[in-house]
């Protein structure tokens, strides 16, 4: 976990953290208090929803950031996400994703290509 992260994390969530899939092929990494939000707002969906609700809460592992702020991705989560050698990790708000550098950087060039979606016709930057 980045430096700038660590402080933060350790004050508001005690270094622990809940990673689990995420269908776009990454990893998203949580602050525990904010998945525990993220897991209530699941567990509301209807039955028409059960895949995601077992791809998000069925693979949701819990971790602790270690004294130098590593975390232990397990084997699976590492293999479902196509993680190796070079990581990224995005600040995505109030939770994190961690996505192999290859795979991330092939589907930002596709983004960038696409162009804005229609939701940011109003948008002003």
């Amino acid at each position: 976990m980045p430096t700038r992260h660590r402080d933060v994390l350790a004050a508001t969530a005690s270094g622990q953290l809940t990673i689990t899939k995420h269908p776009d092929g990454c990893l998203m990494v949580f602050p525990r208090p904010e998945w525990e939000k993220f897991r209530e707002r699941l567990i509301q969906l209807p039955m028409s929803a059960q895949w995601v609700k077992r791809i998000f809460l069925g693979s949701a592992m819990d971790v602790e950031l270690d004294g130098t702020g590593r975390v232990l991705v397990s084997p699976e989560l590492r293999q479902a996400a196509g993680l190796t050698r070079e990581v990224m990790l995005l600040g995505m708000g109030r939770h994190f994703e961690l996505w192999d550098k290859l795979t991330y950087e092939a589907k930002e060039a596709q983004a960038m290509q696409a162009g804005l979606p229609g939701s940011f016709e109003d948008f002003t930057f």
